[in-house]
C-alpha cells in the first residue's frame, strides 16, 4: 500500500511562478494545469523559451490566459542552432506585451551539448538583445561559474534590468557576484532534495529580497512529489522550504518573493 502524499498547500498570499516550460508538460492538458495553478493561488506564471523551434510556441501559450507570460531566447544546449533568423525573431518579439524577458540563455558545461565557444558567443549576442530592448534576462549556468561571471562583467554597465540566474546550483562565488550586482537567484524543488545542502547553503546566504520562486517544471518536482512530472502548482512546497531554510515566517517569504518577481519582470519602463 503506497503512502499518501501530502496535499499541496494553498496560501492566502498569491505566488508568481517565474520559470516553467508549459509546452513540455505531458501529464494533463494545459487548461487543467492552469486551473490547478490558479487553485493554489498562482497569480502570474512565466513559461520559458529554450530553442528556435519553440519561440513561437511560447508566444502562443502566453496568450492562453491574461496571467500567463513568456520569454524569448535560446538555451545553451541549442546554441549551435542559433542563427541570424533566430536572433531577428527574438529581437522582434522581446518587447511584446506578454514577453517579459530574454531567456533562457547562458552556459552549460555539464552536458556540453554545444561547443563552449559557440555557447559563449550566443550568450553574448542575446545579452546584447536584452541591453538593446531594455529587458531583464533569465540565465542558465551549470558548471560554468567563471565564464558566466566574466561575460556578465562585460555587460555590467549596459544591461540595466539584470534578471535572474535560475535554478541556482552554482558555487558561492557566482552567487556573491550576482547578488552584489543586483541579480536575483531562482530556487525550485532542488531545495527540497536530501543531497542538495550546497543549494540550501546559497539560499541561506542570499537575501530574501533577491530570491525568486520557480518550479522549472516539468523537471525537478519537489519532495514529496519527487519522481513525478513537475508542474507550476507544486510551487508552494518551494516557498515552504525557503522559509524553513532561512528561518523566516512563510508570509515574509511569500510577500517578499512576490515583490521581487514584480520588480524583476513586470516593471515596464
Amino acid at each position: 500500500m503506497s503512502k499518501k502524499r501530502r496535499e499541496i498547500p494553498v496560501f492566502d498570499h498569491p505566488i508568481i511562478e517565474t520559470h516553467c516550460h508549459l509546452d513540455y508538460l505531458k501529464d494533463r492538458p494545459l487548461e487543467e494545469t492552469l486551473a490547478e495553478a490558479q487553485r493554489v493561488n498562482i497569480e502570474r506564471l512565466i513559461t520559458i523559451a529554450v530553442s528556435p523551434e519553440n519561440l513561437a510556441v511560447v508566444r502562443e501559450i502566453s496568450q492562453a490566459a491574461p496571467w500567463v507570460y513568456g520569454t524569448q531566447g535560446v538555451h545553451p544546449h541549442d546554441a549551435e542552432k542559433y542563427t541570424d533568423a533566430a536572433e531577428a525573431e527574438i529581437r522582434a518579439h522581446a518587447g511584446d506585451d506578454k514577453i517579459v524577458a530574454v531567456g533562457e540563455i547562458g552556459l552549460d558545461y555539464f552536458y556540453d551539448n554545444a561547443d563552449r565557444e559557440v555557447q559563449r558567443q550566443v550568450f553574448r549576442r542575446q545579452l546584447q538583445i536584452a541591453c538593446d530592448k531594455d529587458r531583464p534576462v533569465v540565465i542558465h549556468s551549470r558548471e560554468a561559474d567563471d565564464d558566466t561571471i566574466d561575460i556578465l562583467k562585460e555587460f555590467e554597465s549596459t544591461l540595466k534590468r539584470r534578471g535572474v540566474i535560475h535554478s541556482f546550483t552554482s558555487g558561492a562565488g557566482l552567487a556573491q557576484y550576482a547578488l552584489d550586482e543586483g541579480w536575483c537567484l531562482g530556487f525550485n524543488g532542488i531545495t527540497t532534495f536530501n543531497k542538495a545542502e550546497n543549494v540550501r547553503d546559497i539560499v541561506r546566504m542570499a537575501p530574501i529580497e533577491q530570491i525568486l520562486l520557480e518550479t522549472d517544471s516539468p523537471f525537478l518536482a519537489p519532495v514529496p512529489y519527487r519522481g513525478k512530472e513537475n508542474a507550476p502548482f507544486y510551487i508552494p512546497f518551494v516557498a515552504e522550504k525557503i522559509a524553513e531554510v532561512k528561518q523566516l515566517l512563510l508570509e515574509k517569504v511569500l510577500t517578499t518573493t512576490y515583490e521581487n518577481s514584480l520588480r524583476t519582470f513586470f516593471q515596464r519602463q
